[in-house]
């Protein structure tokens, strides 16, 4: 009996962990610099076109593309946020009207 649980209890654990893998699949096309840890770098330069603009899921992923960022997100000024710093993230900082400020990565 006691083997058996050890077998089951064994198969759950390797199940669960590979639940928790994920992979990851990119275009060779895309314009992304990637670091030698394999992460890609935002280029926040390459999205100061959306500066001045109405904040809207169309520029949000317009200026992720120029930019080589793996994610994006707009950031209103009350909005909390957390403190890690993230090099494949872009962020678009908005005023109280949703117009972009600001553009960074991180």
């Amino acid at each position: 009996m006691p083997w058996k649980l050890a077998s089951l209890g064994t198969l759950f654990a390797v199940t669960l962990l590979a639940g928790c893998s994920s992979s990851t699949s990119q275009s060779a096309t895309d314009p992304v610099t990637t670091t030698d840890t394999g992460h890609s770098r935002c280029e926040a330069k390459a999205a100061e076109f959306a500066i001045g603009k109405a904040a809207s899921p169309a520029l949000l992923e317009q200026a992720r593309a120029r930019a080589g960022a793996q994610n994006a997100r707009f950031l209103a000024p009350n909005d909390m946020v957390t403190l890690e710093y993230r090099s494949d993230r872009l962020n678009l900082n908005t005023d109280a009207s949703r117009v972009v400020t600001r553009i960074n990565c991180g």
